[in-house]
């Protein structure tokens, strides 16, 4: 990644936050911190303004700049975080429909650079606006998909909160259905990370009882792998997107016959991909999980090639393009 930024340099690119120290693991650290500050440095690439925290200030608030962001009226005239416009026409359509009992930041998503979920628009506007390029995506990247891609779907849950499913707030960034010609569907479910960092959580104690008998009946997981994740663990997050997976596989309807919940991560980003590899350890059966670096996506070469060049150009450190 090259030389390690100064705390002088991150300052002065409004970039020196202390939220980006990961204790215990200055790789992250650095990781983190180069991330902020290559947004930053595009941001001013791009000739956009500086935006701050909170991302809308009050009036008369206190209010700091941060080089990660642009403002946020400016964000929304513009869609400057949006690099294509198949990615800002599905930012839109997404932020003017609800999905019932919904949840999920719309600040972040038009004004924060570093914000996983506008990733996930970059990465698959353009399929959503071209379902035939997206078909050949999804069947280069997962060439065991079965069935053709009838819809691309941002911030998506089948359920949120429905206990039908497993009654909380998960969703997929982005999810690709599929058409199976039987009448059924299936679903490639994505959650990207870039920036993030990997954490403990403790699945709620109240649902516990429905995300065990999900993840007992879909017969994927090890003997034991529920004691490794069912408490405070950094591996609950993703058992829980898994799971909301598996929950539509075993949905009454019958809709879903086919499904693989996807991580997307940078490879740069070594908190997700160990955490990737040991939650594959907890897995008997690892046709429903898989996870990709954005480098991989980008290097099948199914994506225009000035996406691809867009894309690597904004999130890649290592991009040495012109």
């Amino acid at each position: 990644m090259g030389e390690v930024l100064s705390k002088e340099e991150l300052e002065a690119a409004h970039c020196w936050e202390a939220d980006d120290r990961v204790p215990r693991r200055p790789e992250m650290t650095e990781f983190r911190r180069r991330l902020r500050y290559h947004q930053s440095q595009w941001r001013e690439a791009q000739g956009y303004p500086i935006g701050s925290q909170p991302i809308a200030p009050r009036p008369g608030g206190a209010v700091r700049l941060v080089g990660s962001r642009i403002p946020l009226a400016y964000a929304r005239k513009t869609g400057a975080n949006f690099l294509t416009a198949g990615a800002l026409d599905a930012a839109k359509a997404r932020t003017s429909a609800t999905e019932p009992h919904q949840s999920f930041d719309r600040q972040r998503l038009w004004a924060d650079l570093l914000w996983s979920p506008t990733l996930a628009f970059n990465l698959f506007g353009d399929l959503a606006a071209d379902l035939g390029l997206g078909d050949r995506a999804v069947h280069t990247w997962w060439p065991d998909a079965p069935g053709t891609v009838s819809e691309v779907r941002f911030e998506h849950s089948p359920g949120w909160l429905d206990p039908a499913y497993i009654g909380n707030l998960s969703s997929f960034d982005a999810a690709f259905l599929l058409d199976l010609g039987d009448g059924t569907r299936g679903i490639v479910g994505l959650k990207t990370k870039y920036h993030d960092r990997i954490k403990p959580e403790t699945p709620k104690p109240r649902n516990l009882r429905r995300y065990l008998e999900v993840a007992d009946r879909s017969g994927v997981f090890r003997v034991g792998a529920n004691d490794a994740v069912k408490g405070r663990t950094d591996l609950a997050v993703m058992w829980l997107e898994h799971l909301l997976l598996l929950s539509m596989l075993q949905h009454a309807s019958g809709t879903w016959n086919w499904g693989r919940y996807v991580m997307v991560h940078p490879a740069g980003n070594i908190d997700y991909a160990d955490a990737c590899n040991r939650y594959r350890d907890l897995l008997e059966d690892q046709s429903t999980f898989s996870s990709i670096t954005i480098e991989e996506l980008l290097d099948a070469g199914v994506l225009p090639a000035r996406t691809t060049t867009a894309l690597r150009k904004r999130y890649l450190l290592d991009w040495g393009g012109s």
